[in-house]
């Protein structure tokens, strides 16, 4: 028979046996149902036991632990250094000790110094148990974030877990999205536990975890309904090559087949209008153009604006806008209401459409022709006619009269050489006029000669840059080039309305430079031609002026 001593070791063992499958279990557990590697979770086990270690032994001492994934062993020493003469006696041994605890060690040597277990008490659990929280809950976002990371574009199902402030917070299953107001569909309500398809469209890291961005208003949320609806779309067969929406109330989109024997737009309306009325119910009854894609720019404007008559369409391909001309009495039709119809278009093309009548057109097309006309007059000294037929055959200003070919002049009906060589010549001499006189303009508002040597920059330019207050290379150095040369953005009659407008305030603001065309590569050239001097002060530095500087700095470092 066992003695009470017998006992007494006997259930001790069994403790230690105990908590060792405890361990293992809660490992495994944890593990499993927060989907991570057990291999994390003890991790984070050992480095809480460290930290009850040092609490019960000193924080001062480099204590590690190790906990046996097989049988649940913990073993738990001390790390040394052994020394000549001990500095530290929590991280060093001497010689003599340290031949104690491992025979034959020599200084420079780390050894191990074994510790016997430690028994956590309430503070000692309470602090292992915040670091394994910490730790497998770092894991579980990044988890999280792994998963999601490369699923952005994808349409995910969730429920709707609250809503908070506007913004709906969706359960993923192993994460939570949100659908901020401004991706929601208008006048979409929605509650708890209801279920909700969105587009998944940013998937950040945050410190509190990846943030899933959502959206229901977005024009690909659109797309890939319509690829999940039509098989044509998944296979390939038919494109969507470009979509617009306003969102909860009407949509285009633009669809190409590649397989000739099939319609696209056929395909993706389907049977009885089967297909693309399972995409609107799920948009809220939102309306949808489906509109064949056209690589000619001209046909895909009158598509897109279909169901509105449209007489001829004039694409300036140097401003990036496009004039769509309509009989008058298709005008409402073709802005539409509060001009959702035009302001689609333009998303859908991508450029920006101006709606005219035809009345409107021939008064912009004669007051451009009665201008043109004037200015030849009076600076080529020419009569009415003469000015007239050069504006009829496509001149509007004197540098192509001045530098195209003569035999383009020549070639005018009524015009012979002779006349095209002076025609070129009083075009040169006014050009020369223009330039002195702007020449003379620019130095009295004080804009330096420095800035008349810039590439790309005229003496008209200049002017304008002088009248802004920009009269030296650090002023001109000092703007971006979005502040030289954008373009202010034409407030036309399809606006919604005047907040709209006011909300595009920065939009609509031009450049300094903005009347004269230029490119942004345009822009760029000058912007960094106008800062080479500041590269040029610092390279030309004298040698003493930089061994002083850097003595100063020398100095003010002690």
């Amino acid at each position: 028979p066992f003695t009470t001593k017998h006992r007494k070791t006997k259930n001790m063992a069994n403790t230690i046996a105990a908590n060792k499958a405890e361990l293992l279990a809660i490992a495994n557990a944890v593990a499993a149902e927060k989907m991570i590697d057990k291999a994390i979770v003890i991790e984070a086990l050992e480095e809480a036991i460290q930290r009850a270690a040092r609490a019960r032994y000193g924080a001062e001492n480099d204590i590690r632990a190790k906990l046996d994934t097989q049988t649940g062993d913990l073993r738990l020493w001390r790390v040394v250094e052994v020394v000549e003469d001990v500095e530290d006696y929590f991280k060093q041994v001497d010689l003599k000790q340290a031949d104690k605890l491992q025979k034959g060690a020599v200084v420079g040597d780390f050894i191990v110094d074994p510790l016997p277990a430690v028994d956590l008490g309430r503070i000692d659990a309470q602090s292992a148990k915040q670091v394994i929280f910490q730790k497998v809950r770092d894991a579980e976002r990044e988890r999280q974030f792994e998963e999601f990371k490369d699923r952005t574009g994808e349409i995910i199902t969730g429920v709707v877990k609250s809503v908070e402030f506007g913004h709906v917070v969706v359960d993923l299953g192993r994460a939570e999205g949100v659908i901020r107001r401004d991706q929601q569909i208008p006048r979409e309500v929605v509650r708890g536990g209801d279920r909700v398809r969105a587009l998944i469209m940013k998937v950040q890291r945050e410190n509190r975890g990846p943030q899933i961005l959502l959206s229901r208003a977005h024009p690909d949320f659109m797309k890939k309904l319509f690829a999940q609806e039509v098989p044509e779309i998944y296979d390939g067969v038919i494109e969507i090559k470009a979509a617009a929406r306003d969102p909860g109330s009407r949509a285009k989109i633009g669809v190409i087949s590649h397989d000739s024997s099939i319609d696209p737009v056929g395909a993706c309306v389907g049977m009885k209008g089967s297909r693309v009325q399972a995409v609107v119910q799920e948009m809220q009854g939102e309306k949808i153009d489906i509109i064949p894609w056209s690589e000619d720019t001209a046909t895909f404007i009158v598509n897109a604006l279909q169901l509105a008559t449209v007489s001829r369409v004039v694409i300036d391909e140097e401003e990036g806008r496009i004039e769509v001309v309509v009989p008058d009495d298709q005008l409402s039709l073709a802005i539409g209401r509060r001009g959702q119809n035009v302001r689609l278009a333009s998303q859908l093309t991508g450029r920006g459409i101006d709606i005219m009548t035809e009345a409107e057109s021939n008064e912009k097309r004669q007051k451009e022709f009665v201008e043109r006309s004037e200015m030849f007059q009076q600076e080529l000294d020419v009569d009415e006619t003469l000015a007239q037929l050069l504006v009829a055959e496509g001149f509007s200003e004197l540098e192509e009269v001045a530098y195209v070919d003569p035999s383009e002049i020549a070639a005018i009906e009524g015009f012979d050489e002779g006349l095209a060589e002076e025609l070129q010549s009083r075009a040169q001499e006014a050009l020369d006029r223009r330039e002195e006189a702007n020449r003379t303009e620019r130095r009295e508002l004080g804009v330096e000669d420095a800035l008349a040597e810039l590439p790309i920059l005229t003496e008209a330019m200049l002017v304008v840059l002088g009248k802004a207050g920009i009269k030296t290379l650090d002023d001109l150095a000092d703007l971006a080039t979005d502040e030289l040369i954008q373009k202010a953005r034409e407030p036309r009659r399809n606006e919604r309305s005047d907040r709209e407008m006011r909300r595009n305030r920065t939009e609509d603001k031009a450049g300094v430079l903005a009347v004269f065309g230029l490119s942004e590569e345009q822009g760029n050239e000058i912007i960094m031609a106008a800062r080479a001097h500041w590269f040029d002060d610092e390279d030309s530095a004298p040698a003493s002026d930089i061994i002083e500087e850097d003595a100063v700095a020398a100095d003010d470092s002690q």
